[in-house]
C-alpha cells in the first residue's frame, strides 16, 4: 500500500473592505461605461472613480496649486501643496517636514485631483508638507519624462525648503502604484548624483522591473481592478517598448547597486498582480544593507488606500504609512 499526500493551495479571501472599491468600479460604469483603452477615455473614467471615492481636505488645511521650473526652464511641472492646521510660511513659522508625493495611474492616468484625498491625508497625519507632483503621463510623455519632473521637483523643494518652511534634513518621498516605481527611482538617483538628501522612501504597491511572466502576476492574472495585462500595457507605454531596458530610473531592480539608499517602507497588497515586486525590491534593499519595512495587507487589492475613509482595516493600512513617517521625520 502506498499513502500519498495531496496539498492543495486556495486563494486568499479578498478584504471586507475593498468592497468599496468594487462599488466605486461599478458606480462609475454606471455613470461613464466601462473604462475605455484609449487614454482620455480612461483618464475620464478613472478621475470620476476617484471622485466617487474621495472625501475633501480638513477646512483648517491650506491648500494651493503652484507650477515648479525645472529643467533649466523647459518645463514647469503642476504641484499642489498641502499644509496642515497649524502651520504656515514665513520666517515665524516652525520648520516642518516635507513630503514629495507622487500618484499612481499606471504612468498614463492621475493628476492633483485625482490623488488629492491620498495627498491631504498624509499631510494631516503626519504634520508634514506634502508637494503633490502632477507629472507628465504616457503615452504623449514616455520614460523619462515622469521620473525628471518627479526629481525635478524634489531638487527644487530641498535647494529653497524656506520658502514653504520646510526642514531640508526631513524630506521623505511617497508614492503609490507608478508612483512607488517614481519615489524608488529618484531615491536611486538622489543617491547616484550627489542630490537631496531623502529622509524616507514609502513605496507603495509598486511596480519595480520584475518579470511579468510567474509569481502574482499569474496568481493574480486576473486581478480585481488591475490585470496582469494592464500592466505590462502601462509599462510598454512608458518604455516605448524596450522592455530590455536596464534603466534603473525606468526599472529600480535593475540598478547595479541598491546599497545607501533612505529607510523604505515598502507596503504591498496581498491580492495584487505586482505583489511580488514588493517583495522582490524589499528583500533587495535588505540584502543591500538598508533598513526595510515590509508590509503586505492581507486579503486587500492594488489601490486599497482609497477605501480609507469607509473601513477600519483599510484606514489602519493607511495609518502605518503614517506611523512610519512619523518615526522617520521627527526631529
Amino acid at each position: 500500500m502506498t499513502n500519498s499526500t495531496t496539498t492543495t493551495t486556495t486563494k486568499p479571501q479578498m478584504h471586507p473592505d475593498m468592497q468599496a472599491l468594487l462599488d466605486a468600479r461599478e458606480t462609475t460604469n454606471a455613470q461613464l461605461g466601462p473604462r475605455g483603452e484609449g487614454a482620455d477615455d480612461a483618464r475620464r473614467w478613472w478621475n470620476v472613480y476617484a471622485a466617487n471615492l474621495a472625501q475633501p481636505h480638513p477646512a483648517d488645511m491650506q491648500v494651493h496649486d503652484r507650477t515648479v521650473p525645472t529643467h533649466g526652464g523647459g518645463y514647469d511641472v503642476p504641484v499642489r501643496i498641502y499644509q496642515p492646521g497649524g502651520t504656515g510660511t514665513g520666517t515665524e513659522a516652525p520648520a516642518a517636514a516635507g513630503i514629495v508625493y507622487m500618484h499612481g495611474g499606471g504612468f498614463m492616468m492621475g493628476d492633483l485631483d485625482s490623488s488629492d484625498s491620498i495627498a491631504w491625508g498624509l499631510a494631516q497625519e503626519t504634520g508634514a508638507t506634502v508637494v503633490s507632483v502632477d507629472y507628465r503621463l504616457t503615452p504623449e510623455h514616455p520614460y523619462p519624462a515622469a521620473f525628471n519632473d518627479c526629481y525635478g521637483v524634489l531638487t527644487w523643494l530641498a535647494a529653497d525648503p524656506q520658502g514653504l518652511s520646510i526642514d531640508a534634513s526631513r524630506i521623505a518621498v511617497v508614492g503609490d502604484s507608478a508612483g512607488g516605481n517614481l519615489a524608488a527611482a529618484i531615491s536611486l538617483a538622489a543617491r547616484d548624483q550627489q542630490g537631496p538628501k531623502i529622509a524616507a522612501q514609502v513605496l507603495i504597491y509598486g511596480s519595480f522591473g520584475l518579470d511579468q511572466s510567474s509569481g502574482s502576476y499569474v496568481e493574480y492574472a486576473e486581478g480585481l481592478g488591475l490585470t496582469r495585462a494592464s500592466t505590462q500595457k502601462y509599462r510598454d507605454l512608458y518604455l516605448s517598448g524596450n522592455l530590455a531596458s536596464t534603466d534603473p530610473y525606468a526599472l529600480p531592480l535593475r540598478a547595479t547597486s541598491h546599497a545607501g539608499l533612505p529607510p523604505a517602507l515598502v507596503h504591498s497588497a496581498e491580492m495584487d498582480p505586482i505583489r511580488d515586486d514588493g517583495r522582490t525590491y524589499a528583500a533587495t534593499l535588505a540584502l543591500a544593507g538598508n533598513r526595510v519595512t515590509y508590509r503586505e495587507a492581507k486579503g486587500m487589492i492594488h489601490g486599497f488606500l482609497r477605501a480609507r475613509f469607509g473601513g477600519a482595516s483599510a484606514r489602519a493600512e493607511f495609518d502605518a504609512i503614517c506611523q512610519f513617517l512619523r518615526a522617520e521625520l521627527a526631529t
